[in-house]
């Protein structure tokens, strides 16, 4: 799925990097508990969170994730949004809830961790 695709389904606006929407993502997370992202995400492309800190970002980075989705209209501050630019990592604003916006994407095909085992 492409990033703008995922824009349109949430109908979300693009705060930086929008010359990367057209890039392809093939798995996404939801999750507050940036730890948690830490401890048991992996090979990711997308966050979706409701939490606002520069953590979030730095979390992302760290995942080599593409993407971060603030749902709930949770809006990044200017640090958080210079921070992603510096990355490349495209930052979106959902009026969805975290549980419905993940809903939506599933359905439409984007998928979560897959057992590897």
């Amino acid at each position: 799925m492409k990033i703008s695709q995922m824009q349109e389904l949430l109908e979300a606006r693009v705060l930086c990097c929008e010359e990367n929407v057209g890039r392809h993502v093939y798995s996404a997370c939801g999750c507050d508990l940036m730890s948690d992202v830490l401890a048991y995400v992996k090979d990711q492309a997308v966050l979706l969170t409701g939490l606002v800190n520069p953590q979030v970002i730095r979390t992302a980075e760290m995942m080599d994730m593409i993407c971060i989705v603030f749902v709930r209209s949770k809006v990044p501050t200017q640090e958080m949004i210079d921070l992603a630019r510096e990355s490349g990592i495209v930052l979106m604003v959902s009026d969805k809830r975290l549980y419905e916006a993940c809903g939506l994407l599933y359905h439409n095909g984007l998928v979560g961790n897959k057992d590897k085992n």
